[in-house]
């Protein structure tokens, strides 16, 4: 595990903040963890919705530019409007206490506008496989649309 503080890379903050490691990261791709747990988005009393796998994706990615960010002597990435190209679940629920890896490759981006590649498993299994699109605030808060 990386010895990175991750709130200084991404917007999340406790209780949408679900990463909780990382174990890789480069230019364009990143190995993140998480441990499902009572204060996740859609808890329903012992499991979560496995939508709930987008937004793992979609912090995973924002660990990787954050990331980039720091190394150009700038402040983490203040937010992201994301949307799902497509995405795929092997699973409805996941019970808390599962131990998550999430892998993303970052396809290709063009100024604020990106596209990111996700994969979630449990161990060796597949949780989710999702494409996500974002796109990253300016320096002035405000977004800009092509």
């Amino acid at each position: 595990m990386l010895n990175i503080d991750i709130e200084s890379l991404i917007p999340h903050r406790e209780k949408i903040k679900i990463i909780s490691g990382i174990l890789e990261i480069k230019d364009t791709t990143a190995i993140s963890t998480a441990m499902v747990n009572s204060s996740w988005p859609s808890y329903d009393g012992k499991e979560v919705d496995s939508l709930v796998l987008i937004e793992a994706i979609a912090q995973t990615a924002a660990i990787v530019e954050g990331y980039k960010r720091k190394q150009q002597g700038k402040d983490g990435v203040k937010g992201w409007l994301v949307g799902i190209k497509n995405a795929e679940f092997e699973t409805e629920k996941i019970p808390v206490n599962t131990n998550l890896t999430i892998m993303i490759e970052s396809k290709y981006s063009f100024d604020n506008y990106g596209v990111i590649e996700g994969v979630v498993k449990a161990g060796e299994k597949t949780l989710a496989t999702a494409t996500l699109q974002a796109m990253r605030l300016n320096e002035d808060n405000k977004v800009t649309i092509f």
